[in-house]
């Protein structure tokens, strides 16, 4: 496996949001400081989206924490998306989410995201916990949660994705 040397996470803006929320790419690479790709803007993609901009017109500091784009430096390239569902709770709870492009899984780049995001929760003084939701079949990031000191504290459901566990870690 291959590890990007230098991958960084792209905030975006609500007026980026709701273009990739409406996937129209066009819109988006407009106002993007960064090229984004047609996974970003498809329909896998376009309920986070969603979430994200609402979140960020009701309180445009979460912009700087949730969702952005993985962008991986060397090869100039938006891979995929990674960021935290929303400012820390009360107490202290962060959770994270990420999704890579399918052209670019197996190549690192999740395991990029989440350290860089796990870095910057262990600098943040409001952050004593964070939280990944994981789908029961999703292998590989299980084994990453693993491989990042998470253990499995519970069961959720989402509406969306179905049946997820619940995995854990002081930051």
């Amino acid at each position: 496996m291959t590890r990007p040397a230098r991958v960084r996470i792209v905030h975006l803006t609500a007026a980026i949001f709701e273009a990739l929320a409406r996937q129209d790419l066009v819109a988006a690479n407009a106002l993007s400081p960064v090229p984004l790709s047609a996974y970003l803007a498809g329909p896998d993609n376009a309920g986070t989206w969603r979430r994200r901009h609402r979140q960020v017109l009701a309180d445009p500091a979460e912009a700087a924490w949730v969702t952005g784009v993985i962008w991986d430096e060397d090869g100039r390239r938006a891979v995929g998306r990674a960021g935290f569902h929303g400012l820390p709770s009360p107490a202290g709870l962060a959770e994270i989410g990420y999704a890579v492009d399918p052209a670019f899984r197996r190549l690192g780049y999740a395991t990029a995201a989440l350290g860089v995001l796990l870095d910057r929760a262990a600098r943040e003084p409001a952050v004593r916990t964070v939280r990944l939701s994981i789908s029961p079949d999703n292998v590989a990031s299980l084994a990453l949660a693993h491989r990042f000191g998470f253990v499995q504290v519970g069961e959720q459901w989402d509406d969306e994705d179905g049946r997820e566990l619940v995995h854990e870690r002081a930051s």
